[in-house]
């Protein structure tokens, strides 16, 4: 690991009340003290106070900015380097100036995540709680920030953990009759050792990989496509969800040219909503792009919201449109119940065998809370509210983990199969190394520098 001392603004870009540089490294304190005209003169600073002072350029002796200056000593900071944190005003000028000053000093601009990658690389995290570090910095919803929150706490970690303790515990085991074959009868105890690897590795691991799709959708959400043919009242939909004037609505068929996304959250789960332009034939090219726009996203949409006009007969292209989501995870939207009906909710639904429909006005905002509740449903398999799982693992995770479900299922059964010792040493090594992999043990650079990427400059 390199020991240059870094530096980068930690804050979001634009104007605010405040922005911060940190510093981070062995030369983080000495280089900047020149830099600084504190309002307390003491040359020793108490390690995790705040001290008011001036950022000066010592070259022009021009102030730079207002600041309040922060040390954390090491091992007592985020990095388990010395720290330095310089809290100025939010303005994209001072705070690039007090940068430029901080880098004349020697000091490198830190890579995207080097802060969290040195707190992983020094002992102070694991590479899950890293991953949180991240998760939490784009978490959509409340219940998106608490699954980060616990992975930050090392929830994960410690199920891992415990995992790889029992695998330990049987390898000596197994390691001891390698070495002892003449033994071997006496150290092994293949029943024992195989229901101890079923309940303390196999079932964890079945139960974190079942978590894994629905910690998927509290964490990257789901996209939902509105479709129906035109005029049907998806535009009105999609602006009562999203609670504003996205989409154009008029009387005239055709209006919705393209697909129209926003995020919104409905009971705690992120939804990337899609409306369209209505399906039908047409001699219209635009219309006609924005049709073949729409067919693309319905291929990929995780959910179709299939909307019908209740107040109208029942057409060949509603008939064409369902067609085409009969197998899909989809439900049924009878729209406009604020005018007469053309015929009953019975006849509609029968119509579209298979959808779960539910009634609404997109007009005037009624049978909403009802779609809602329909659209979990339809997401979490949940019919009451939605409650995420208390330890889920990431896409990485679920691949890793899966590679060590396969080693335990081939460990048990090589225990009950009377296998070869070294066979069974080499699944239980396996396990190890896989379950190293999820908390950093064993992780290639490569992997690291993938998921270290993945942050911004300055966390």
């Amino acid at each position: 690991m390199d020991i240059d001392t870094i530096a980068a603004i930690a804050t979001p870009p634009g104007a605010g009340g405040i922005g911060v540089v940190k510093i981070s490294g062995p030369a983080a304190i000495t280089s900047i003290r020149p830099l600084l005209c504190l309002s307390n003169s003491s040359s020793k600073l108490k390690s995790h106070h705040l001290y008011h002072g001036f950022m000066v350029d010592p070259v022009t002796n021009k102030t730079i900015d207002e600041i309040l200056y922060t040390v954390m000593k090491a091992p007592h900071s985020y990095t388990r380097e010395d720290v330095v944190e310089i809290q100025a005003h939010g303005s994209r000028c001072g705070l690039y100036g007090i940068l430029e000053l901080v880098l004349r000093q020697g000091i490198r601009l830190a890579e995207p995540g080097e802060f969290t990658k040195r707190a992983f690389l020094n002992g102070r995290i694991d590479l899950t709680q890293a991953e949180a570090v991240i998760e939490l910095i784009s978490a959509q919803t409340n219940e998106g920030h608490n699954l980060a929150v616990r992975q930050l706490k090392g929830e994960l970690h410690k199920v891992i953990e415990s995992m790889r303790a029992a695998t330990e515990t049987v390898l000596v085991e197994v390691e001891a009759a390698i070495d002892f074959p003449e033994d071997v009868d006496e150290i092994l105890e293949p029943e024992t050792f195989a229901k101890k690897i079923t309940l303390e590795v196999v079932e964890p691991l079945k139960q974190l990989l079942a978590h894994y799709e629905e910690g998927h959708i509290y964490r990257e959400g789901i996209s939902v496509i509105i479709v129906g043919r035109p005029n049907v009242g998806k535009s009105s939909l999609m602006n009562q969800l999203v609670q504003k004037e996205r989409s154009i609505v008029t009387t005239i068929p055709g209006t919705t040219r393209d697909f129209i996304e926003e995020t919104v959250n409905i009971k705690g789960i992120p939804l990337r909503l899609i409306d369209t332009a209505g399906l039908r034939s047409t001699d219209d090219d635009l219309e006609a792009v924005g049709i073949r726009l729409t067919r693309q996203q319905l291929d990929e949409a995780d959910v179709v919201l299939f909307m019908v006009d209740g107040s109208e007969a029942i057409t060949m292209e509603d008939r064409k449109i369902f067609d085409n989501i009969r197998n899909r995870k989809a439900a049924l939207l009878i729209n406009k119940i604020d005018l007469p009906y053309c015929m009953p909710t019975e006849d509609i639904t029968c119509e579209f065998t298979g959808l779960q429909a539910v009634e609404i006005s997109a007009l005037f905002g009624r049978g909403m809370e009802r779609l809602k509740e329909l659209v979990v449903s339809l997401v979490t398999n949940q019919t009451g509210p939605a409650e995420p799982p208390v330890i889920v693992p990431n896409l990485r995770h679920k691949l890793v983990l899966e590679k060590a479900a396969t080693a335990a299922g081939l460990t048990t059964e090589g225990f009950r199969t009377k296998r070869s010792t070294e066979l069974i040493a080499i699944d239980l090594r396996e396990i190890l190394d896989s379950l190293g992999e999820v908390i950093g043990i064993t992780t290639t650079e490569d992997i690291l520098d993938k998921i270290f990427d993945r942050f911004c400059i300055g966390k």
